[in-house]
């Protein structure tokens, strides 16, 4: 069956391969996501634009464009703010961009405005992200990058700098899933064991957490048993978002915590080690299920320099689309190492 669930359609596959062979219905099946999205540097706007088109084609579409140009005007005002204070360079920022920068960065703005989180602690995280992706051979972008560095590139849209959002690209990845009563005929696989696998809508912010709470509970596990996490980072602010949302640290405390360094590698709760959206790529179809091979490679002891020691637990969030303002669809799940790196 072809699934399209946006930026959540690999993970959706994934959740529809376990729900067959959970229900009984198949012992083997196999769930494949792949997207070819890149767009020549030379390409023309019209091309350009059939590319956005595409991505609003996954949300509520009359309603996301009059978020998006309300959101784009937002961005505009604040730059223009900033360019009046001499905080930055006029007809600097607001170039090239996907409208979802402006979504996440209306999100940004708003989270530092209410808990007072950082541009720096946002710089932070997307710098934790380039050392992970220079580690994954599989990655996008393999360059380090400091936290200076990644505040001084080009502006996309107060407070995000290109370092922090996710790139264009291409990928794919796959994932087998086997019933326990047919595992006997793959001897030389090392399985993980799927512990939860949820499925969500609601187009209501908060939705990636109330996910996360019902895939805890259904694995029997809690975030602080958690060794190792992928999360959708199309920015940097969605990392921070979501280390909230799945309990890892309270709410509005997401830009300290990266801060204390415990989402790096070597940290009390390492987050996205592949690089995550902005550095390993974000090719939309493949991101949810290239999150749960990082995590399957994690768990087996395979993820060589970025490897988390000790690593028994781990778990994805994806998200795809929008119903206004929140997610459309988003997928967690939960794995257990059989004879792993813990």
């Amino acid at each position: 069956m072809n699934v399209e669930n946006a930026c959540a359609g690999g993970s959706s596959a994934f959740h529809g391969a376990w729900l067959g062979v959970a229900a009984g219905a198949y012992d083997v099946a196999l769930a494949v996501g792949a997207e070819k999205t890149f767009v020549a540097r030379d390409a023309g706007p019209e091309e350009k634009k059939k590319g956005f088109d595409s991505f609003i084609a996954g949300t509520d579409v009359e309603v996301t464009r009059a978020l998006i140009a309300a959101m784009q005007a937002e961005a505009e005002r604040k730059r223009a703010e900033m360019e009046e204070r001499g905080e930055l360079k006029k007809g600097e920022g607001g170039g090239a961009r996907s409208p979802f920068m402006d979504i996440y960065a209306t999100g940004a703005r708003a989270h530092i405005e209410k808990y007072g989180s950082t541009q720096e602690q946002l710089a932070i995280i997307a710098s934790k992200n380039h050392h992970h992706g220079s580690l994954n051979p599989d990655a996008q972008y393999r360059m380090t990058m400091s936290v200076e560095e990644v505040i001084a590139d080009r502006l996309v849209s107060y407070p995000l700098t290109r370092a922090m959002c996710a790139p264009m690209g291409d990928g794919a990845a796959a994932a087998i899933l086997v019933s326990g009563d047919a595992l006997a005929r793959f001897a030389d696989v090392r399985p993980v064991k799927v512990r939860a696998s949820v499925l969500a809508s609601g187009g209501t912010p908060g939705e990636s957490g109330r996910a996360a709470r019902r895939a805890y509970e259904q694995a029997g596990v809690g975030a602080e048993d958690v060794d190792v996490a992928e999360v959708h980072d199309a920015t940097a602010f969605g990392e921070l978002a979501l280390t909230e949302a799945l309990g890892f640290c309270g709410e509005g405390e997401g830009g300290r915590y990266a801060e204390s360094g415990a989402t790096a590698l070597g940290g009390a709760m390492p987050v996205n080690p592949s690089g995550g959206l902005e550095c390993r790529g974000h090719p939309i179809g493949a991101s949810g299920l290239a999150q749960i091979a990082e995590i399957v490679y994690q768990l087996r002891g395979d993820a060589g320099e970025r490897q988390v020691d000790g690593a028994r637990i781990g778990m994805t969030e994806n998200g795809g689309g929008f119903i206004g303002t929140g997610e459309a669809a988003v997928a967690v799940h939960i794995f257990e190492g059989v004879g792993s790196a813990g």
